[in-house]
């Protein structure tokens, strides 16, 4: 059975509701700075050094994973910039 795809708005809002109630208390003194990819239906997640490698590991387990992301210990996944001047995506 496929999922339903959720908008874009839904994921965000899951994934940060799953990784502050369920997944931050697991993941925060063991993994700063590692990259959890978190399945937004099943509160599922997996870590790794990186988005890809993160989902890798979760769509490896659960192919129709609807995917958000969090660095641990960070306001973003990935940034962009240099000393300065820095943009911050997340």
């Amino acid at each position: 059975m496929q999922k339903l795809h959720l908008p874009k708005e839904d994921v965000a809002r899951r994934g940060r509701d799953l990784y502050e109630t369920q997944v931050r208390s697991q993941v925060e003194t063991d993994y700063v700075g590692q990259v959890v990819a978190i399945d937004v239906e099943t509160g599922e997640f997996a870590i790794g050094e990186n988005s890809l490698n993160a989902s890798d590991i979760l769509l490896t387990r659960l192919p129709d994973a609807q995917i958000w992301f969090v660095r641990v210990g960070h306001r973003a996944v990935h940034r962009i910039g240099y000393a300065g001047s820095m943009m911050v995506l997340g």
